[in-house]
């Protein structure tokens, strides 16, 4: 394939959430600031938004990498639980023995747990991606989770992540109270063109690439306008450029490369591609 040929160690423009390939742009340093400040202070409930494909996973895998050992995290990656399926996640990820047996039953020892880790220095962190999906429902439940506390600080950190109507569910009549107690939240903003050039001569860089200038300036700009600053069209866009320009032998991507592979893709949206 084209590593050979461009001269890369790995592919650069894979579209999975590997935290290597991270780009910190200004957005993403300062919501990485913000959420490790509000976990390690216990500050209670975050949220962090961003349209799709604006490296919202990327970022979280970061951000756990980024937290001490004395944080247990538990992650739920499927938000279309019932209330019984929240609590048994629960009741498994904290090692309780034998069965959930009834919600009152795994509040209490859900507390019991809680202050034990905090007696011992350690921080819980509640992860729920996808929360737009969630149910107003269980967003109820998962505001009254948020009341496990002592007088000094709260025993448990939720964050939810999600695409931006998470905020519009949030300020919803029903569960405005849950909105109010949010203390730490970020919206992630697509890259401008400046961060896009770097994006992309960052993943070179860290893919092993001997030029990480394989992109001309103006095919750079036409990528941008292509995909509006999402890491991920971006992603994709610069791999198909990669192949087109290894088929036609091309040890620069241009901006003809590019434009053919925006229309091969049907990436019909963003800013007008220049010509020439």
């Amino acid at each position: 394939m084209y590593t050979g040929f461009y001269r890369i160690r790995e592919k650069p423009f894979e579209v999975t959430p590997d935290p290597r390939f991270l780009y910190l742009s200004e957005t993403h340093r300062e919501a990485l600031a913000r959420l490790i400040y509000g976990i390690n202070q216990r500050k209670g409930f975050l949220l962090l938004t961003g349209d799709v494909g604006t490296g919202k996973t990327t970022l979280l895998n970061a951000l756990y990498r980024r937290l001490n050992g004395s944080t247990q995290i538990i992650s739920i990656n499927n938000p279309r639980l019932s209330m019984n399926d929240l609590y048994r996640s629960f009741y498994l990820a904290l090692g309780f023995k034998g069965f959930y047996r009834s919600k009152v039953k795994f509040l209490q020892d859900l507390r019991d747990c809680l202050q034990r880790s905090a007696a011992s220095g350690q921080n819980v962190l509640l992860v729920i991606d996808e929360a737009q999906c969630l149910p107003v429902r269980l967003l109820e439940e998962v505001r009254l989770l948020s009341n496990l506390e002592t007088h000094t600080q709260k025993l448990l950190n939720i964050f939810l992540v999600g695409q931006p109507e998470l905020r519009q569910n949030l300020n919803g009549f029903r569960i405005r109270a849950l909105s109010q107690r949010i203390t730490i939240q970020y919206n992630i903003r697509p890259l401008d063109r400046e961060d896009t050039a770097a994006y992309i001569k960052s993943r070179l860089v860290t893919a092993g690439a001997y030029d990480p200038t394989l992109f001309s300036s103006k095919a750079v700009k036409l990528i941008h306008g292509y995909s509006q600053g999402c890491p991920r069209v971006i992603n994709i866009l610069c791999d198909n450029a990669l192949i087109t320009g290894f088929a036609e032998g091309k040890p620069v991507i241009d901006q003809k490369i590019v434009r053919e592979c925006g229309k091969e893709i049907r990436l019909d949206f963003g800013e007008k591609p220049e010509q020439g």
